[in-house]
């Protein structure tokens, strides 16, 4: 097993790379032993009184990895709560309601099944991210050997799923939610163990496409941003009349929508009506969105009399931002969506159940309340393969030099009747763009003239 260590693995907002050749056992191993010295930094207490609650998806790598994580926390002298297979917005869930020290998730999200990586946060609740804990981790993985703690520390095994469930329940009126037929595509990912568990417990009848967690995916690769992705989704509410479809990536956390005629929404217009459900709940709140949503989801937020606080994209970035500003629920177009009521982490059953709200009460189609938050067209988000991203970024922002510029996350650009956004991609090797306009003849216009300056 190669000991070399890959410094391109530490991303924006977790660790990720190809299994066995970026990302393997021995690196895994140092992860875990740098993650519970972090943690016990960080806390100032011995790493005897750490404990990392630890969790992994199905991918066939994922047990090596795990194994190899928990004895490098252990081997510090810290405790690792096992809860096995699960989702990762149960693994956010659990150390914060279980009030341990951290926790870390062994998981690629939705990356292809050769990938593997870890997610990490630190109760309070703070994500690690490359602002905070992932540059320190790193510095400790590539320079550090380490010691062994004279008494390891101990595995305990621990079922939190029903608890989860429960608590999850809590947050919503039963009464407030009339019986509807969903289909949910979980895309063989790990989002299916939670969602099984509401069969009996919540007013739906559910149809459940490829529920079995396989991390080979074998079905459609577990991107619902792909649109593709969602084809099977689209044609099953379809065919069986379904009121909306809920897809979900690999491990669970990202969840996307298609309404009863078969569309696939933005996750921007569901952060835009959720931010309208919320501020009658709770009015003068702040609402998180990412900066690649479109320009509706803050002029909504402000006429409903919400707070809109722009965040850059990334959920480590969102979470810190809807956390710091005390945010009721934030959101982004990739699908995260967060809440306050769950520690500032995303939940798959939650976003189910307040759809599910939303729709009872209105007594509408799901159709016909996205439409109105429909205010613009939007182009995105375009992937580009090219090797000088940052070339291309300055590129752009000497061309459009007369618009008002920022840098809170790539470039972003705002003209008259339009804005574009580009950025390196935190987990590709890409250059994503995201075009929004007055009208789709304009947008596409602006794309082309976009394409043709990176090409030149």
């Amino acid at each position: 097993m190669s000991s070399k260590v890959y410094p391109q693995i530490f991303r924006a907002y977790d660790i990720r790379g190809i299994y066995p050749d970026q990302l393997n056992e021995h690196t895994a191993y140092k992860i875990g032993a740098a993650f519970a010295l972090f943690l016990s930094s960080h806390f100032k207490i011995p790493c005897s009184r750490v404990r990392v609650v630890t969790g992994r998806d199905a991918r066939t790598s994922s047990p090596s990895l795990f194994n190899s994580f928990t004895q490098g926390v252990i081997e510090q002298g810290a405790h690792v709560i096992d809860i096995g297979m699960v989702s990762t917005d149960i693994l956010y869930f659990a150390p914060n309601y279980l009030k341990r020290e951290g926790g870390a998730m062994i998981s690629a999200s939705h990356n292809p099944p050769e990938y593997n990586g870890v997610k990490m946060l630190a109760k309070g609740p703070e994500f690690l991210s490359g602002d905070w804990g992932i540059p320190q981790i790193k510095k400790m993985v590539i320079e550090q050997e380490f010691e062994k703690a004279k008494k390891p520390g101990k595995i305990i095994h621990r079922d939190i799923i029903p608890e989860y469930i429960q608590y999850v329940l809590s947050l919503v009126d039963m009464n407030d939610i009339k019986r509807m037929k969903v289909v949910v595509d979980a895309g063989n990912g790990m989002g299916s163990l939670a969602i099984r568990e509401l069969v009996g417990k919540i007013p739906i009848d559910l149809i459940c496409l490829y529920c079995d967690p396989d991390g080979t995916f074998p079905n459609h690769p577990p991107d619902p941003l792909i649109i593709e992705n969602t084809f099977d989704l689209q044609k099953a509410v379809v065919r069986n009349k379904a009121d909306f479809g809920l897809a979900l990536d690999g491990d669970g956390d990202r969840t996307i929508f298609v309404d009863e005629l078969g569309n696939t929404l933005g996750g921007d217009m569901i952060v835009a009506l959720f931010a309208k459900y919320f501020l009658k709940q709770y009015p003068g709140s702040a609402i998180v969105y990412n900066l690649t949503c479109s320009r509706a989801v803050p002029e909504i937020i402000y006429e409903c009399g919400g707070k809109p606080i722009r965040s850059r994209t990334g959920h480590g970035f969102m979470k810190k931002a809807a956390e710091e500003n005390k945010a009721i629920v934030g959101g982004e177009i990739s699908g995260h969506i967060t809440y306050k009521d769950t520690f500032y982490a995303e939940s798959g059953i939650l976003t189910l159940l307040t759809m599910l709200t939303i729709l009872s009460q209105s007594g509408k189609p799901l159709s016909e309340l996205i439409r109105p938050l429909q205010r613009y067209h939007k182009v995105g988000e375009i992937n580009f393969k090219i090797k000088d991203r940052e070339g291309a970024i300055e590129k752009l922002a000497k061309k459009y030099s007369q618009g008002r510029q920022d840098r809170l996350d790539g470039l972003t650009v705002e003209l008259d009747n339009w804005w574009f956004n580009v950025r390196s991609s935190n987990t590709e090797p890409l250059l994503r763009i995201v075009i929004e306009a007055d009208n789709k003849k304009f947008a596409e216009e602006k794309l082309k003239q976009i394409k043709k300056i990176i090409k030149e």
